[in-house]
Parts: structure tokens; C-alpha cells; sequence
């Protein structure tokens, strides 16, 4: 079963002047431990796609799978809950909260969900490990890099050992070589883990570095594009990322 199907899936926003089809029949199936990449250009509604098929937005009619479960049937409390302990976010803004240490943002999910304090740090302080940055768990946003600040994102984003990892351009806000190095992260996280990443984004070369390209146009899929790799990724841990605040 696949861990993610979407089915005739509509979308249309309406300003009150006009109506915006943002997405027009989709149909995408994701396997489990795939790593898709969304491409097309802006206003082409691939974040819309990823906004619906993770369950942030309603739909307008289609029908939406996820790990089995059809989203429409699920009530508003119930899609929080299973978000909260079966997906992950990466967002082009690292959405960090300055006053709070690295470790703190990473346990923040945590801690509003229920789980004790002390088992929280322990899962944070993991999660930064994960991503080469436990030495750097007391620092607040503001004494990290760009890399580094996506990196806490990122380990935010794992530290509830999530199923499914949605990245919103990820790479949006870096440069080439942390680019190509937080993607590097990714691809690793995604061989070691087997968890399910679906990744947004208009570089060609963050797509090729996924399993899968779907190219979308005026809220259409037009094709699909399979990239193949020579080998998994062998980095046994991310290259540390430079050290000074950009």
C-alpha cells in the first residue's frame, strides 16, 4: 500500500474578484521510503499540493490517503494528532523561536504534545546528534548560521520519528554549498531512516538528488521524472556546516 495517494484532487481558491484553480485533478502515489521532489514554477501550486496532501488545507473534492487513512473522514483534532506523531515539517523560514536554545526549539514539539521533560531533552538532544549539531544545542538562532539554523529545523522535524517529512524549499534560504549539504543530509536521513520525504522545490539540482521529479504546471502534473542513483549515501555523519552566523 502505498504511504501516500492522492486522487483527483482539487483545489481552487477564490479572492472574491476570482477564482484561482490552484490544483486541477491531481493524482500522485508516493511509496513508502521515497524521496519525491515536486518542480515547476512559481504559482504552479506545488506547495498547494504539498499544503493538501499533508492536511494543512482542505480540498475542494478528490480523495487523500495517508499511511491508509482517507483525510476527508478524519475530523479536524484527529489530522492535528496524526500530524503531530507521524509527520514532519521543513519550511524555507526556519520558523525558530529566537529566545529559545537550539535544543529547546527541538523539544518544543514535544513538550506541547505531552511528553515529559526529561524524555523530550533526551529525544532533542538526539535529534541535534542526528544532524551534527549536539555541541551546539545551547546556542540560540541568532549565534547560528543559515545551515545550521535549517539543521536545527530539520532535527525538529525528526525528533518524533516521523513517518512522512514535508520540505517546503528547504533550501530557499541557502547557499550552494549549504544547499547541497543540507541536502546531502536529507538523502542520508532518508537511506538510513526509510522515512517518506516529499520535497518542494525550483532547483533542478535539489530534484536530481531525489528518487523521483514530478514537474507541475498551472496545477497539473505534466510528467514524471525517475532519477537514478549510483549509490545510497555513505557519509556516516553531516559535514559540519560553517560555524559563523551568515
Amino acid at each position: 500500500m502505498p504511504i501516500i495517494e492522492a486522487r483527483l484532487v482539487v483545489k481552487t481558491y477564490d479572492t472574491g474578484k476570482i477564482q484561482v484553480k490552484a490544483l486541477q485533478g491531481i493524482d500522485l502515489v508516493v511509496e513508502k521510503g521515497e524521496m519525491v521532489a515536486i518542480m515547476g514554477p512559481s504559482g504552479c501550486g506545488k506547495t498547494t499540493l504539498l499544503n493538501c496532501i499533508s492536511g494543512i488545507d482542505d480540498v475542494d473534492s478528490g480523495t487523500i490517503m495517508i499511511e491508509g487513512q482517507d483525510l476527508a473522514r478524519m475530523s479536524d483534532n484527529a489530522k492535528t494528532d496524526h500530524r503531530a506523531k507521524r509527520m514532519g515539517f521543513i519550511f524555507q523560514a526556519y520558523n525558530l523561536l529566537p529566545v529559545l536554545t537550539a535544543v529547546e526549539n527541538v523539544e518544543l514539539p514535544l513538550l506541547v504534545g505531552g511528553v515529559k521533560a526529561k524524555i523530550a531533552r533526551e529525544k532533542a538532544l538526539k535529534a541535534l546528534e542526528t544532524v551534527g549539531l549536539k555541541d551546539w544545542a545551547d546556542h540560540k538562532p541568532a549565534e547560528l548560521s543559515g545551515g545550521q539554523q535549517q539543521r536545527v529545523t530539520i532535527a525538529r522535524s525528526l525528533v518524533n520519528d516521523p513517518a512522512i517529512i514535508w520540505a517546503d524549499e528547504p533550501t530557499g534560504n541557502l547557499d550552494t554549498e549549504n544547499s547541497m549539504q543540507v541536502m546531502e543530509l536529507l538523502r542520508r536521513l532518508n537511506h538510513e531512516l526509510k522515512q517518506t520525504y516529499v520535497v518542494v522545490t525550483h532547483d533542478s539540482k535539489i530534484g536530481k538528488m531525489a528518487d523521483r521529479i514530478i514537474h507541475m504546471e498551472n496545477g497539473i502534473i505534466m510528467n514524471e521524472e525517475k532519477n537514478v542513483h549510483d549509490h545510497p549515501p555513505i557519509c556516516a555523519c553531516p559535514t559540519p556546516i560553517a560555524e559563523n552566523p551568515a
